[in-house]
């Protein structure tokens, strides 16, 4: 999104913005929930996981700048297929499913910059979904650092290797073969 569009949405939003600070390891949406809320993340860092029979498995990490939601559910009012948790002590502003309708239904540079944000998510889904499919463990680790290096500067260990689909002492040998 060009620095224009997005400082004119900024300025948009601001009026609507509830500021909310919350510790590491907070919940913010638990999976099978409805989500009511946005979150514009100011500082910090959320990551989004599934429960698979009482284990995490993290698919996504966001971070400054980044939007985050259970969009489907949002936009449907259907359970969250995940859960929002905080890692980091995290400043977000946040923004509520009616505010959100106000701004789409009167905003085509909002609805313009909700489809980037949109297919940016789709895209990432993607690339992750094709890695499982095509690399092996030590593949999508390189690729990760390639892509995302910052990731693996801020983020546990054990919450990528659930990420990459491997073991932390899997996660472990990879990084000592390096």
């Amino acid at each position: 999104m060009d620095t224009n569009l997005k400082s004119h949405i900024l300025q948009l939003l601001t009026p609507y913005f509830t500021p909310l600070e919350v510790p590491a390891k907070t919940i913010l949406l638990k999976e099978g929930q409805v989500s009511r809320t946005m979150y514009f993340i100011e500082q910090g860092c959320l990551r989004t996981w599934v429960n698979n029979d009482g284990k995490e498995i993290t698919t996504q990490f966001f971070f400054e700048g980044d939007v985050v939601s259970s969009i489907e559910s949002f936009r449907t009012n259907q359970p969250s297929l995940y859960t929002i948790e905080s890692l980091e002590p995290t400043v977000l502003q946040t923004l509520s499913i009616k505010d959100f309708q106000e701004i789409i239904a009167s905003s085509d540079d909002f609805k313009k910059a909700m489809e980037e944000h949109l297919f940016k998510r789709f895209y990432q889904a993607q690339q992750l979904f094709y890695s499982f499919l095509k690399n092996n463990p030590q593949q999508r680790y390189e690729e990760l650092l390639q892509r995302h290096p910052h990731i693996v500067q801020r983020v546990p260990q054990h919450y990528i290797a659930s990420y990459l689909g491997i073991t932390s002492v899997s996660l472990s040998r990879i990084r000592n073969r390096r």
